[in-house]
């Protein structure tokens, strides 16, 4: 299966190692924090002339809350772009950037392993994203799953995007 393909009905899916540009952080999606973070992770890119990919987010909240009940400007992340296996050092292209992009100096070269899950592919506005967990949750239950991991979007169109109603978001639950 290929990390950037979902169904649009939850599915279990099964993903091995990854690697690529992280920068870790805490503040609403869109919001100053987050705005400059995404800027130097594809900054950096740019300066590594790797191919540009969709932005990805894993999520999480500090609460023992639903995190549909905390504050968004309280909801932490690590911003993602996968990098290809070839593309190793990323020293030289932060210290090239950083100048004009201090944030540049946040973004680190990480690897993690998805491993197992349940995903959808999500059609539509962020706010709407609660019915398609519920779809992603009723399956988890079916099969005898839990969440082991942080939850997971990959934004196959632009996030900044005027119209949401477009939007496709690959939303993914780490299981065990």
């Amino acid at each position: 299966m290929s990390w950037y393909e979902a169904a649009e009905k939850p599915e279990i899916a099964e993903f091995g190692p990854v690697r690529g540009l992280s920068v870790t952080g805490c503040g609403e999606p869109g919001g100053a924090a987050y705005g400059a973070s995404v800027g130097a992770l594809y900054a950096v890119m740019g300066a590594l002339g790797a191919p540009m990919v969709p932005l990805e987010g894993r999520w999480w909240v500090e609460d023992e809350r639903s995190p549909f009940e905390v504050p968004r400007e309280e909801w932490w992340w690590h911003l993602f772009l996968r990098l290809p296996d070839e593309v190793d050092a990323i020293g030289e292209a932060v210290e090239r950037v950083r100048p004009e992009v201090p944030a540049a100096a946040r973004v680190q070269l990480v690897a993690f392993t998805e491993g197992r899950c349940v995903q959808m592919l999500h059609r539509g506005p962020y706010a709407d994203e609660p019915a398609s967990l519920a779809e992603m949750d009723a399956l988890m239950h079916a099969e005898g799953l839990e969440a082991n991991g942080l939850h997971h979007e990959i934004y196959l169109t632009d996030p900044k995007a005027q119209d949401q109603a477009k939007a496709r978001t690959i939303l993914r639950q780490p299981v065990r």
